[in-house]
């Protein structure tokens, strides 16, 4: 029995296997796109994540610890993206805690109350190899630039700080390469990190702050 006749007694013909590939090839032209979108869409997503957690983890170290405590923004080297970094400070009448003044942990070196016995409490960083390179996320610290945001005791934003962080926006360098929405972190006064859509209707509930 030649390969054709096993074919047939198998129940598949030439013609049947080439329009199998056909089809297939038409599925995999359709799906490919389909799913390097949703790739990209998730990964915008999860950077959205990466720095809301940030936010919230300065604030809920403040809470925690009634401490002051900062998050600090510095560039990634490798995909030119924004590490973040959650430091600790515990001031006194003496020393308040402030951009000028205290005494901030390091990820080396920890802070703890005066007196208090015990180990101190280090730095807490994250970083951002694994988000999308700035040629496909761009990530925009404002309302001005400002990449620090600092944190009282109760978890409100410091406003004797006047320059600080306020909002985190990320949009795609080219939509037509990478289709995925634009979206915003903000941060109130009160300390609480909320994700937003700056492009939604007046009248949407999901719509970032002016």
């Amino acid at each position: 029995m030649n390969a054709r006749s096993a074919l047939r007694a198998a129940g598949f013909t030439v013609v049947e296997m080439m329009i199998a590939l056909a089809v297939f090839a038409v599925l995999l032209a359709l799906g490919v796109p389909r799913m390097a979108d949703w790739v990209a869409s998730t990964k915008a997503a999860a950077a959205r994540e990466f720095y809301a957690e940030g936010l919230g983890l300065a604030r809920a170290k403040a809470l925690s610890h009634n401490s002051a405590s900062r998050l600090v923004l510095n560039r990634n080297a490798n995909s030119g993206q924004y590490d973040w970094q959650v430091d600790l400070c515990f001031p006194t009448p003496e020393e308040p805690c402030s951009e000028a003044s205290g005494e901030w942990s390091t990820l080396e070196e920890g802070v703890k109350p005066a007196g208090s016995a015990g180990d101190g409490f280090t730095s807490v960083a994250r970083s951002a190899d694994t988000l999308p390179t700035t040629a496909r996320l761009s990530v925009t610290p404002g309302p001005d630039g400002e990449t620090s945001v600092y944190f009282t005791p109760l978890g409100w934003v410091d406003t004797r700080v006047a320059a600080r962080l306020m909002r985190i926006d990320l949009e795609p360098v080219d939509a037509s390469e990478a289709p995925f929405p634009a979206t915003s972190v903000v941060l109130t006064l009160a300390g609480v990190a909320a994700k937003c859509d700056p492009n939604a209707a007046d009248n949407d509930s999901r719509r970032c702050p002016e």
